[in-house]
């Protein structure tokens, strides 16, 4: 997702992964799956199949992990700040993990091709010989739209094919 977020002196852009649910929202999601797996392997063991209480529990504790994991790579986030002389990329989770200052006059955006129609191009930050991926989490959709606001501050954005020793 991009949100454009107005400060004085500049533009920065908030940019994080599409979130279809919130942490509580997923927390609900498991209690549910969670009381009809009890309920289901209860009654098969109380039926005498007692063997399926372990395997629901290790089912239900590889969904708890997954859930976990899947929204805390969704809180992932970058700010994207354009001042006049200067972009700043910050990067991290709940705090700030990295950050990069660039000088905006000799930055300027590579959107590398996507070798699949279904797969958004990736966006590096290029300065010199410094590479820096771009939001790799956005979709298409997102990915359009950042490049439109990058084009429309004035950043130069140069295209270029995927390379061919590269592999998904």
């Amino acid at each position: 997702m991009v949100q454009r977020l107005r400060r004085r002196g500049g533009t920065s852009l908030l940019l994080t992964p599409n979130r279809s649910l919130s942490w509580r929202g997923n927390l609900r999601v498991w209690f549910a799956l969670l009381v009809v797996s009890v309920l289901i392997a209860g009654g098969m063991a109380w039926a005498g199949a007692w063997l399926i209480l372990p395997f629901a529990g290790l089912e239900l504790s590889a969904l708890a992990w997954a859930i976990y994991t899947t929204c805390r790579e969704c809180q992932r986030c970058e700010v994207l700040s354009i001042d006049a002389d200067t972009l700043c990329l910050e990067r991290g989770r709940q705090r700030k993990l990295a950050e990069w200052q660039l000088p905006r006059r000799d930055t300027r955006i590579h959107l590398v091709a996507a070798r699949h129609p279904w797969t958004p191009p990736r966006l590096f930050l290029m300065h010199r010989e410094l590479e820096i991926g771009l939001a790799p989490f956005l979709n298409m959709d997102d990915t359009r739209a950042l490049v439109g606001l990058l084009e429309r501050q004035g950043i130069r954005v140069e295209q270029r094919q995927a390379d061919e020793g590269f592999r998904f």
